[in-house]
């Protein structure tokens, strides 16, 4: 498991290197938002991120709400502030975890592996005969994959990770628009959950009228 911290305490670093290496972990170290960002650009293996809130070169929220979010990249974040309006802001803007200092190497470990426990049960999604992977990006009706354009995979994909919510059809809208580059409406959208629904042969998407789509959970 790849693991990115973004610390600048070097006793901190040289102690979570350290334990993770013990626990068959490879753990990379960053001391600033500038060279995460740049990782970040470059790495689409990390598993997991463990960011601290204070950097030298600004703050780990605004790192995680402009770049690590859009990753979808589970993160634990590490404060030396017990305010409580920092860790609901973190936890309400998706972060898995936080734990503050002073702490220990075991404790944040249970904690990652608490994350990664959690994340490999999150990898498989099935509803009724449908399963869809969200790592491989690969949906099946039963044992057999549908064949899915790039663009009802995107739609698939936006569904599932959100499982029992409701995706509007202005969320949809912006999602095809992002995959063709052309401008749709909402008969383009009307069409191509027709052609999706046909697809899976089974009644798993759910239109809220007035509003959007939703997949509910079994």
């Amino acid at each position: 498991m790849n693991i990115l911290l973004v610390e600048d305490n070097v006793s901190i670093i040289k102690g979570l290197v350290y334990y993770a290496e013990k626990n068959n972990l490879h753990l990379m170290s960053i001391t600033n938002i500038k060279e995460a960002k740049e990782y970040l650009k470059t790495h689409s293996d990390i598993a997991l991120i463990i960011l601290d809130i204070t950097l030298p070169d600004g703050n780990g929220l605004h790192l995680y709400e402009e770049v690590i979010k859009n990753l979808n990249i589970p993160t634990i974040f590490l404060t030396a502030l017990d305010e409580e309006d920092t860790i609901v802001k973190c936890l309400d803007n998706g972060a898995e975890d936080y734990i503050t200092k002073p702490f220990s190497a075991k404790e944040l470990l249970a904690r990652v592996n608490k994350v990664f426990r959690h994340k490999e049960k999150k990898v498989l999604i099935k509803v009724k005969d449908i399963t869809f992977n969200i790592d491989k990006a690969v949906l099946f009706k039963g044992d057999k994959e549908i064949d899915l354009t790039p663009i009802e995979l995107n739609l698939v994909n936006l569904l599932f990770n959100n499982l029992g919510s409701v995706v509007s059809r202005n969320v949809i809208l912006d999602k095809i628009w992002e995959c063709t580059g052309n401008y749709v409406d909402d008969h383009t959208v009307t069409v191509y959950f027709k052609r999706l629904r046909e697809k899976l042969g089974t009644d798993v998407i759910k239109t809220v009228k007035g509003m959007g789509y939703r997949i509910d959970e079994e």
